[in-house]
């Protein structure tokens, strides 16, 4: 998959890659956490996946060697140890790359529109995992499924899973400040904000929020505000009419051109496109 190809709906696997996937249609304990499927995929060249606008949260994380995967508008390596996740509706896109096998476990969440998803605003994008944790619960929800398939078991291994996926989505443990910073951001995107209002706010320096915000989110402050102001221009465009000059002041862009260069770095398609997608 070329970093620079138009993105469409993709799944290719190849014939050097092995996957075990569990779906909730065969699993009612996914089901009621509202988890779509979980799986475990051994990857080779050509495998690659694009969703453009799926339904629930996702996770990703790496077990062993090394993939590409396109995160806030960048395509990125993720490496074993690193975990990635992304909330509804943000598109999706990732692949093996020539000579390296990448192994990783993945869950994908079904969340109605009307209910809080797991991924949210202040979720990381992307996080050093804590030794392969959500692999591990996956491959033994795996070997019990293929296994005795104990209802209790798989209860007990399908809950562990749900309580690592709430962990790893919400973070700022100990940093109430910043999380209520970003909520005030969340409610008035088109503010002026920059590094210096955002770090007043929280009462410390700009240095100092930076390499917070980069080791509980994956972003830079700026980064994370530019996040912000692109899942509410995807709301609009999803729940309104309205023109894209309307849309652009409201969160914080001069311009429809200049939201809309913004919006195409960031997502991946211009807003017009995003919208007709279906």
């Amino acid at each position: 998959m070329s970093p620079n190809a138009p993105l469409a709906e993709t799944t290719i696997d190849g014939p050097r890659t092995r996957r075990w996937v569990l779906e909730a249609s065969a699993c009612a304990e996914l089901a009621a956490c509202r988890i779509a499927r979980v799986g475990l995929d051994d990857c080779a060249t050509p495998y690659a996946r694009v969703r453009l606008r799926p339904a629930g949260s996702f996770f990703l994380e790496a077990a062993q060697g090394e993939g590409r995967i396109l995160l806030d508008g960048r395509w990125q390596r993720l490496r074993a140890g690193e975990l990635c996740m992304a909330p509804p509706r943000v598109l999706n896109a990732f692949h093996a790359v020539p000579g390296r096998r990448w192994a990783f476990a993945w869950v994908r969440c079904e969340e109605p529109p009307w209910i809080k998803p797991l991924v949210g605003a202040i979720s990381p994008v992307r996080v050093r995992a804590e030794v392969g944790e959500m692999s591990r619960v996956i491959g033994g929800l795996r070997d019990e499924w293929e296994g005795a398939r104990d209802p209790r078991m798989v209860h007990h291994w399908v809950g562990l899973l749900h309580g690592l996926l709430q962990r790893l989505a919400q973070p700022w443990r100990g940093q109430e400040r910043l999380w209520r910073l970003w909520e005030e951001v969340g409610r008035d995107p088109a503010a002026p904000w920059t590094l210096p209002t955002l770090a007043a706010r929280v009462h410390m320096s700009a240095e100092h929020l930076r390499r917070l915000c980069l080791r509980e989110l994956g972003r830079t402050p700026v980064q994370q505000l530019t996040y912000l102001r692109m899942q509410r221009a995807k709301e609009l465009l999803e729940s309104s009419d309205d023109k894209l000059e309307a849309i652009a002041p409201t969160v914080g862009y001069v311009s429809a051109l200049v939201f809309s260069r913004a919006f195409k770095r960031w997502v991946g398609c211009t807003p017009s496109e995003y919208r007709g997608v279906k």
